[in-house]
């Protein structure tokens, strides 16, 4: 199944990721783009997403520098794009994988590209992973080792149907009993020509 795949390569990637523990250390892909292009680009995806959750947790410190504040904060809207890109990339992947498949007249379609799925099982994958260490901290209450313990239950069972949703949902694809639409994102924040702040400082 396509889920267990990813599922594995979203462990891997944190895993690999906490080793040093830091985001200022150099990226490098397991898989060969030109062996296994849908593991290069979830590999990818996912350590753009560990990354940036990291990102997240060190702004909110409340003493931060303002300054370094700011400079991560760039980093931050240049993380999203890239993540947006890299799921763009995923989907470009199975609009070449399905191009020969025709959608049958009864062919719906679905809410969600594959991709913008698959982004939510490596986003899930991180809380998984964050909320397991909360059930063993050694710091931590037993009332809230509980609580995180009941929490991780429900991201596990959303991990199961998560995954089940991405395989049925390539499996009616590959059936022509959906068809795939793909919008652009668009984004506009970081667009000198659509952010009339950036528009202004050209």
């Amino acid at each position: 199944m396509f889920s267990d795949k990813a599922n594995s390569i979203f462990q891997d990637v944190i895993a690999t990721y906490k080793v040093l523990n830091t985001v200022d250390q150099p990226f490098q892909n397991k898989y060969d783009k030109n062996e296994d292009l849908i593991g290069h680009l979830l590999y990818r995806k996912c350590w753009i997403d560990t990354v940036q959750w990291a990102y997240e947790d060190i702004i909110r410190d409340p003493n931060i520098d303002p300054v370094a504040a700011l400079k991560l904060k760039r980093k931050i809207d240049a993380s999203n794009q890239d993540r947006t890109d890299t799921v763009e990339f995923v989907d470009s992947y199975f609009l070449e994988t399905y191009k020969n498949v025709q959608p049958k007249p009864t062919a719906k379609i679905n809410s969600e590209s594959p991709a913008w799925v698959i982004d939510r099982l490596s986003i899930l994958a991180l809380k998984i992973y964050h909320m397991e260490l909360e059930t063993v901290r050694e710091d931590a209450s037993e009332t809230h080792k509980q609580n995180c313990q009941t929490k991780l239950n429900i991201l596990l069972e959303q991990r199961t149907d998560l995954s089940i949703a991405i395989d049925d949902l390539l499996e009616d694809i590959a059936n022509g009993d959906k068809y795939m639409k793909v919008y652009k994102q668009m984004k506009m924040y970081n667009d000198d020509e659509l952010n009339p702040v950036l528009r202004g400082i050209k």
